[in-house]
């Protein structure tokens, strides 16, 4: 396998049944990420009685796929917060997130829940003086927001810096682990089924019914813990889908401090590393390389960087895990987190940025509070219904220009693309016959799967992903496996099968033969 997170293979994976028949509840959750587990905790504590479905493994998705560093700062830098909004707007963003951290730490003692959780520092550096300016711009910016960022000793970091700062009590974890031990801590009023997948939303005055591969849930409220909505939402419009990179090095000999490190390098480029240590191994992590989802030629290039990276500052070669993960960027920079519609049964949780260890355990504790009737200081900070034009705009613009663009460029009638014969084993291409978008891949054993190549979410053309062999939508993040089944996004089903009678293409008759 190319692909795999370190944190997968280094954390118990629990069973949890399959729904296979109607149940009822308070509140109903679309997804087992932190986002969802942490919702149906904090609920079921306070005498909810909750069900988490989640269609394929618990902590599977976008959790599994972080790089597990928690901290009070945004990925973005608080200087883009700086910009757009006031101080008070930037205190609170830190409270919000440090109130978030603690929740986590909380649970790691209380339930003993044995995820690697350790209290770091965190370093931001200039590796050339290129960035120096950022860095003196993001100590001042931290300072007006209440947090003790200080000036750090070059000497104090991994490689080579030209300026650094530092800031304490931060922390780290298996986000794998973390949830799955999360999940499977004892207590009462919660359920969580595996393997389900919901298929679509009825919402009424009365409540909701989820419609899922295995039954129907009736309950009070859903909350969507998808990490982004399922189906179309106007919010879709307000989000941009990228993926980012990480692998993992072994490092037993390599003498690198703990912390986490994310640094400036040559063109602005931004890459993030740190230390992991799990059954007397030692990893190197770094994190970086992010674009928009279904948009790159060659995703297996991306993970190539990083790997030059880890060879040319710590000679590193030895690779042993790759993946990359999800995240929505929001338009004004804040997530949305809260109620759909302003009398509605149905809740949201998305644009985390890559801070969703973080904003996802936020959201629950938001969440929680709304449908219990418990005031929350940063409801309106993070209300899903606000409307910020001006700081919203050039985000919006420049985004949906793009899906745009993506969408035009990928109708039909264009040039025919590769013929299915100059597929290669374990590879997948788009095939425009006969005015269809036919999503190919082959296995390696030679036999050829064929879907429609059009996203069942707003009908854009999905790409070819070759690092990760799944079929993604450039449009809104969509992503299905390579036999064209629905992994993660908007999307609520399947890539549509693509049969051939008697009609075969002349490849695909040869490649029968």
């Amino acid at each position: 396998m190319f692909t795999q997170s370190i944190w997968k293979d280094t954390a118990p994976i629990y069973n949890f049944e399959t729904l296979y028949n109607d149940i009822s509840a308070d509140v109903a959750i679309i997804g087992g990420g932190v986002t969802g587990i942490s919702t149906a905790r904090l609920l079921a504590s306070k005498g909810l009685k909750t069900v988490v479905i989640e269609s394929l493994k618990v902590g599977g998705g976008t959790s599994g796929h972080s790089t597990g560093n928690l901290y009070v700062t945004i990925d973005k830098n608080l200087g883009v917060l700086h910009d757009k909004y006031d101080r008070d707007t930037l205190i609170k963003v830190v409270e919000s997130r440090s109130q978030a951290l603690n929740r986590i730490e909380s649970w790691v003692k209380e339930l003993l829940l044995d995820c690697d959780f350790k209290r770091q520092n965190w370093n931001l550096y200039s590796a050339t003086n290129e960035s120096d300016d950022k860095i003196a711009q993001e100590l001042e910016h931290a300072r007006q927001a209440g947090l003790g960022m200080k000036e750090a000793d070059p000497a104090l970091f991994p490689l080579k810096i030209s300026r650094g700062i530092t800031l304490a009590d931060q922390a780290q974890l298996n986000p794998m682990r973390y949830v799955q031990e999360l999940a499977k801590a004892p207590g009462e009023n919660m359920a969580i089924y595996e393997c389900t997948r919901v298929n679509e939303i009825e919402e009424s005055d009365e409540g909701v019914i989820l419609k899922t591969t295995g039954g129907n849930v009736h309950a009070d409220y859903a909350v969507m813990a998808t990490h982004v909505p399922k189906g179309f939402d106007l919010l879709q419009t307000l989000l941009g889908p990228y993926r980012e990179y990480g692998i993992a090095c072994r490092a037993d000999n390599i003498d690198f401090p703990e912390g986490i490190f994310w640094g400036y390098h040559q063109e602005g480029k931004k890459i993030s590393s740190r230390l992991y240590e799990r059954d007397g191994k030692r990893y190197i992590l770094f994190i970086g390389e992010p674009h928009k989802v279904g948009q790159s030629k060659d995703n297996r290039q991306h993970l190539q960087v990083l790997t030059d990276f880890a060879r040319e500052h710590y000679g590193l070669t030895e690779v042993v895990y790759r993946w990359s993960g999800q995240h929505y960027r929001p338009a004004d920079l804040l997530p949305y987190i809260g109620r759909r519609s302003q009398h509605g049964r149905t809740f949201v949780a998305t644009g985390f940025s890559t801070d969703g260890l973080v904003y996802g355990t936020l959201a629950a504790m938001m969440i929680a509070d709304e449908i219990t009737g418990t005031p929350n200081p940063y409801t309106e900070l993070y209300n899903p219904r606000r409307f910020t034009p001006v700081k919203s705009a050039k985000n919006f613009i420049s985004e949906n220009v793009n899906v745009a663009a993506t969408f035009l460029k990928d109708l039909p009638g264009g040039a025919d693309k590769d013929a299915f014969s100059d597929i290669k084993a374990g590879e997948g291409a788009v095939v425009n016959y006969e005015g269809q978008k036919i999503a190919a891949f082959r296995s390696t054993e030679n036999e050829l799967h064929l879907n429609s190549a059009v996203c069942p979410h707003l009908k854009c053309i999905v790409n070819w992903n070759n690092a990760e062999k799944s079929w993604d939508c450039p449009c809104h993040g969509s992503r299905f496996s390579k036999d064209g089944l629905v992994l993660e996004g908007p999307a609520w089903g399947n890539l549509s099968r693509i049969n051939f009678s008697d009609d075969l293409p002349e490849e695909l008759d040869r490649d029968k033969n």
